[in-house]
């Protein structure tokens, strides 16, 4: 039996295993840069998860306005 718990943002499952927080097709805001707000308007859904990289889940978002993919780190997105 696999036990869940969250702490801090992170879940985690058994044995202190991580979990990335986003799913693909999940929708987000991304935070772009330090000091830079979310922007309301500015939807994005992830597409791809990447593992663990410097201490944080890494991602692959898309937005419906912009033709090009980006990255994001799992601290610069919030649930939209």
């Amino acid at each position: 039996m696999i036990q869940r718990k969250q702490s801090a943002g992170v879940r985690t499952a058994c044995a202190g295993m991580a979990t990335h927080k986003f799913r693909v097709g999940e929708k987000v805001q991304f935070l772009a840069g330090l000091g830079v707000r979310f922007a309301t308007s500015e939807i994005y859904e992830i597409v791809q998860q990447f593992p663990e990289s410097d201490g944080e889940y890494h991602y692959k978002i898309k937005s419906v306005d912009e033709p090009h993919l980006r990255m994001a780190k799992e601290s610069q997105l919030r649930r939209a």
